[in-house]
């Protein structure tokens, strides 16, 4: 069961390929323009930073373990099976976190330094694939739908790689993250 399970995984993989590469290069191409010229939007993401600092105020480990999975996932689940109405929300997502990377990676570079990157990486290994193959998956139902093709069955082997491939990743980096930001807490 779980051989076959994760077999079909693959062969998703293979005819999300070029989906998946896209998310990939929008989402990258977007951390460098945040990363290199954090102009946009500047306001509003140091709330939205500020905002998510306050929510981690008083929490423990395991409620900080929680928030951050539960926030991922939403947005990972949100990016793959909205991407039905024409891939419009993947892209959304994948733009604006994207950006948003890149604009946080800046403000800690110019803040303490480019090492501060490495406090990103164990967390980023694992989430940012997760974010990258939900928004590519989404591309890929939308692109479906777009070329009037049959979206059922996909949606359905979408949805099992979700539960099998993007959520595990998400709780390995909801660990890896809630440790690190209770520990600088």
């Amino acid at each position: 069961m779980i051989k076959k399970i994760y077999k079909n995984n693959w062969m998703l993989l293979k005819q999300a390929k070029k989906y998946i590469l896209a998310s990939l290069v929008i989402f990258f191409a977007l951390a460098l323009i945040g990363f290199f010229f954090p102009i946009f939007f500047r306001q509003e993401i140091l709330e939205m930073i500020q905002n998510l600092v306050l929510k981690f105020k008083g929490k423990n480990l395991v409620e900080m373990i929680i928030f951050i999975f539960l926030n991922n996932l939403l947005t990972s689940f949100i990016a793959m099976i909205l991407g039905l109405f024409f891939a419009i929300i993947p892209l959304i997502i994948a733009l604006i976190n994207g950006y948003i990377l890149g604009f946080a990676s800046d403000m800690s570079v110019n803040e303490q330094g480019l090492a501060s990157l490495w406090r990103l990486l164990p967390h980023g290994i694992f989430e940012l694939p997760a974010v990258i193959l939900s928004v590519g998956l989404g591309f890929y139902l939308g692109f479906l739908v777009i070329q009037n093709k049959p979206v059922k069955k996909e949606i359905i082997k979408s949805l099992i790689f979700f539960l099998t491939v993007i959520t595990p990743l998400l709780i390995i980096a909801a660990i890896i993250e809630g440790i690190l930001v209770f520990s600088i807490n």
